[in-house]
C-alpha cells in the first residue's frame, strides 16, 4: 500500500560541524540528501518545512542553565562541550533547528498531513541529558518531541524505539521514572556509554518502562528481527501507544566504524516493516523516525533508503521473511532475548 510518507530536510543542518573534530559531520546528510534527489528516489515525499525551536521547547526537557549554556557558544569558532561533543559557530541554530524540524514532524503525522516521517536532521540527540550534552548530542530531539506530543498534543502514551548502536542514556534518564513513555532500546553491549545493563528498568511509577536489550557484538539482521518479535511488538500490543517514535541510528549496520554489528539494508528494512506492522495495528500507522547515528555515508544511505521505500509501501518484506530471519536467531541460540523477557514478564506478561 502507497503511502505519504514526509520528511524533514534543510540545507541549514549541514552547517553545524564545520570545524568539529568528530565523526558527525555534516557529508553525513549531504549524502542523503543527494540520494533523496536522485532518478530513484526524486519527487517521491512530502517536505516538511522545520521551525526553530524556542525556549519553551527546550525547556520541556533541558534545564534553563544548560540551554543558556549551549546558546553563549553561538558565533565562537569551537566550544569543547564535553570530550566527544563540540559546538561551531552555527551548532546553536542547527540544533534548535533540529529539535523544531522534529516537532514539525510528529505535528505533521498527527494531523495526518502524512502517514509517516522520517526527519533527517543533525546534530542527533539521544545522548544529550537534562543539563549535558554527550556523544555529538545537543539537545535531545526525540525526547523533547515526545513532551511536545504528551503535553501540547495530547498523547498520552509514546513509545520510543531507538535502534542506535549505543544505548541511548540520555533518553533513559529523561523518562526513566514515568509510564507515559515506554523506551524500548537494542544496542550494542559493552559499548559507549556503559549503560543499558537490562536489569536498568525504570523506577517509580516508570518501573518496567524501561526496557534494554544489550545485544552482544556482532548481531545481525536475524537477532533485530527476533528482539522486535518476541519482545516489542507484544509489548507494544499491550501499551497501545499514540504514536512511535524511533531513534534511527545506522551505526548497528556492517562496515560501520564506531561498531561491530552486522545489519545490512535489507535488515533495517525488516524492522522498518515490523515498526509499521505494530504502528498500524496499536496507533493508526503514526510512526515517525529521527536520525541519530551512522557513520559510513555509502552505508548510511543505502540503508536510510531501504528504510525510506519501506515507510513508502514501495518494498514490502513478507512474512515469509520474518520468519526465516527468526528461524536464522533461534539457531544462533542467543541468551539475552529470553533474560529480558524474564526480566520484565512481572509487568509484560509476554512469554
Amino acid at each position: 500500500m502507497d503511502r505519504k510518507t514526509g520528511i524533514v530536510r534543510d540545507e541549514r543542518y549541514l552547517r553545524h560541524g564545520a570545524f568539529s573534530l568528530n565523526p558527525e559531520v555534516p557529508a553525513r546528510l549531504k549524502e542523503l540528501y543527494s540520494m533523496l534527489d536522485g532518478k530513484e528516489m526524486k519527487g517521491k515525499f512530502t517536505l516538511i518545512e522545520p521551525r526553530y525551536a524556542s525556549f519553551e521547547d527546550l525547556a520541556l526537557v533541558h534545564s534553563p542553565n544548560y540551554i543558556k549554556m549551549v546558546a553563549s557558544t553561538a558565533g565562537k569558532k569551537l566550544t569543547i562541550l564535553d570530550p566527544d561533543t563540540h559546538a561551531t559557530p552555527d551548532t546553536y541554530d542547527t540544533a534548535l533547528l533540529a529539535v523544531g524540524g522534529c516537532l514539525c514532524a510528529v505535528e505533521a503525522v498527527m494531523s495526518n498531513r502524512v502517514d509517516n516521517a522520517f526527519a533527517l536532521i543533525r546534530p542527533p540527540g539521544h545522548h544529550a541529558g537534562r543539563s549535558h550534552s554527550a556523544g555529538f548530542c545537543i539537545f535531545n530531539n526525540i525526547a523533547i518531541t515526545a513532551r511536545h506530543a504528551l503535553l501540547r498534543l495530547g498523547l498520552k502514551r509514546v513509545l520510543i524505539v531507538d535502534w542506535d548502536l549505543h544505548h541511548g542514556d540520555g533518553t533513559q534518564e529523561i523518562f526513566y521514572d514515568t509510564s507515559s513513555v515506554l523506551y524500548f532500546s537494542t544496542h550494542q553491549y559493552p559499548a559507549y556509554p556503559g549503560t543499558g545493563w537490562l536489569t536498568e528498568v525504570g523506577e517509580g511509577e516508570g518501573r518496567f518502562y524501561t526496557i534494554n536489550v544489550p545485544l552482544k557484538a556482532f548481531s545481525d539482521n536475524a537477532i533485530y528481527v527476533m528482539a522486535f518479535r518476541r519482545i516489542l511488538q507484544p509489548v507494544a500490543r499491550l501499551y497501545r501507544p499514540d504514536v512511535i517514535l524511533v531513534s534511527a541510528g545506522f551505526d548497528i549496520a556492517r562496515h560501520d566504524p564506531l561498531g561491530d554489528m552486522q545489519v545490512t539494508p535489507h535488515g533495517f528494512a525488516a524492522l522498518t516493516r515490523l515498526l509499521m506492522d505494530t504502528a498500524d495495528e496499536c496507533c493508526n500507522g503514526k510512526l515517525l523516525f529521527i536520525l541519530e547515528g551512522g557513520y559510513d555515508v555509502d552505508t548510511l544511505k543505502e540503508s536510510v533508503k531501504g528504510v525510506l521505500k519501506e515507510l513508502k509501501g514501495e518494498t514490502t518484506i513478507s512474512e515469509d521473511e520474518i520468519h526465516r530471519l527468526e528461524y536464522e536467531a533461534e539457531q544462533q541460540r542467543d541468551r539475552i532475548i529470553p533474560q529480558v523477557i524474564a526480566q520484565i514478564t512481572e509487568k509484560w506478561p509476554i512469554c
